[in-house]
């Protein structure tokens, strides 16, 4: 597998992909996206956060400590937030098991809420990835919070394994670029099957010489117990918290093992948790072939015949890389790279026209400026270290170890879901964690949270990256009484701030608390 962010990995930043495409599209701009909780600063907090899920109790020095907020500096490839930001680090265990033992820093970024004697407490956010940084992401989305932060401080932090938080590392630039060049992710050849596993198994060696220590520990269970620590570090009785793609399935986590801890909880985009890496590959051909047909559709093209056509154009790219006018040209993966970055938004559908028209004219400028953009690269070859991120956690997450013989098996399946993406996704399951220097923790995350308050999961049906289905298996997993459904008819991933519906539905209740009837549909 590549070292670069794979199309069935969940974008970290896909609420804010529209931003991203500023520089190739018309200028328009997709703004990202109980009863009870909500609980003010300085309230009684609940008991040790690692205790309600059988660890051993965090010491005081943990539970009581005080965060020293600071005007916040650069994030690495970003700028410095506004002077309304502050930014801190709480000390959280390496290992749950041992909390006496090493500790870690996990970044936080904080906005104060502005109607100060109306407080509700701190809204915690994770937009998803995994790997995306919370204090990088969060102020440039702040502008679609401003409702919320009337009464809620707005608090982002990078998980533990990304960027700040003992961020891990793996590749250099100029290994991603060989590797992005070089490597067929979806391989036709026995040469190009071994180079394919190679690169996979030598994108783990290198985060292990690199990050060895924090490996083992960058998992979701343990960024679940981290977020419960911050809870109860910012003095928040029960956690307030609105995670959003990867960050829906950190959320149904954090409610299975604190329940009684969950407050006012929002789940938008959500992941399916009883798919497992195999399932999760399935659902995403289904759900991008699904967008890719609904692009065709909107286009006034028949889906099936538009379909077979950018099928034989990545054929041929395939065969025979297009040029871009620079050193680089664009290859397969990068071109379904590129068409795979606009599925995410309705509003980018016209970007993606204009990128195959040009690719169908010999060329592949734009599709390889998609690629870049949904890969992290800026245009001096420096690459993000999300990709690292995200493969180290869902390799840490998933003991699900498929095979080539598995991915092999997979392609007739695959390609008949979908001739554009099912083979890519297909091999994906195999070249992602190959010989992982780390054994996965489980096959499925676990969601159930009896006992919970009333938490709100939207799916929208148009969803590529993490399709409809999922938002209603998350509402079962969770629970009767717990998990609400919100259905938002639409395109694109993630609805709050796309639809008016279901923003003012997520708002009313955040800050009143008004819980939709279960199964609400928003068109």
């Amino acid at each position: 597998m590549v070292s670069y962010a794979r199309a069935g990995a969940l974008a970290a930043t896909a609420l804010l992909l529209t931003g991203a495409l500023a520089g190739c599209d018309d200028g328009t701009d997709d703004k990202p996206g109980r009863a009870t909780g909500g609980g003010r600063a300085g309230s009684p907090s609940a008991p040790a956060s690692s205790a309600a899920d059988g660890k051993p109790a965090l010491p005081g020095s943990l539970t009581s400590q005080h965060l020293d907020w600071k005007r916040c500096g650069a994030p690495e490839g970003g700028s410095a937030p506004g002077s309304n930001w502050r930014c801190a680090s709480v000390r959280v265990p390496l290992d749950y098991a041992k909390p006496q033992g090493d500790t870690i820093g996990i970044a936080l970024i904080r906005k104060q809420a502005r109607d100060k004697g109306r407080r509700l407490g701190s809204m915690l956010f994770n937009f998803g990835g995994p790997g995306g940084s919370g204090v990088s992401i969060l102020p440039r989305a702040a502008g679609s919070y401003e409702k919320l932060n009337t009464r809620y401080d707005l608090v982002g932090f990078d998980p533990r394994g990304v960027a700040g938080s003992a961020g891990v590392r793996c590749r250099s630039d100029q290994e991603q670029e060989d590797a992005a060049r070089k490597v067929d992710m979806t391989p036709d050849t026995a040469a190009e099957e071994a180079a394919f596993m190679k690169d996979g198994a030598d994108f783990g060696a290198g985060c292990e010489r690199r990050s060895g220590k924090v490996l083992p520990f960058v998992g979701t269970t343990n960024a679940a117990r981290d977020m419960d620590l911050i809870r109860e570090v910012l003095g928040d009785r029960k956690l307030t918290y609105f995670g959003m793609s990867y960050g829906t399935e950190l959320g149904g986590t954090y409610a299975h093992l604190f329940p009684a801890n969950v407050g006012r909880t929002v789940l938008d985009a959500v992941v399916d948790p009883t798919a497992d890496a195999v399932g999760h590959a399935r659902n995403q051909t289904t759900g991008f072939q699904r967008a890719l047909d609904n692009y065709l559709k909107d286009r006034g093209q028949d889906p099936g015949a538009g379909t077979r056509r950018i099928a034989r154009l990545l054929a041929g790219i395939d065969r025979k890389p297009l040029p871009t006018g620079t050193s680089r040209e664009l290859n397969e993966s990068l071109a379904i790279t590129g068409i795979v970055m606009p599925l995410y938004a309705k509003d980018n559908w016209p970007v993606l026209t204009r990128a195959l028209d040009e690719a169908e004219s010999g060329r592949g400028s734009m599709l390889l400026q998609l690629a870049d953009s949904y890969n992290n690269r800026d245009e001096k070859g420096r690459y993000g270290t999300e990709s690292h991120s995200q493969r180290a956690i869902s390799c840490a997450d998933s003991n699900v170890r498929p095979t080539v013989a598995d991915a092999r098996a997979l392609l007739p399946e695959f390609e008949k879901l979908s001739p554009v993406f099912g083979a890519f996704l297909a091999w994906d399951t195999a070249g992602w964690c190959s010989d992982w220097p780390v054994k996965g923790e489980r096959a499925t995350p676990e969601a159930s949270a009896p006992g919970a308050g009333p938490v709100l999961v939207v799916g929208t049906t148009g969803d590529p990256a993490t399709p409809y289905e999922g938002a209603r298996k998350m509402a079962d997993e969770l629970g009767k009484g717990v998990g609400v459904l919100l259905t938002n008819k639409g395109e694109g991933h993630g609805a709050y701030g796309r639809s008016a519906c279901v923003t003012s539905t997520v708002d009313a209740y955040f800050l009143d608390g008004k819980v939709p009837a279960d199964g609400k549909t928003c068109s």
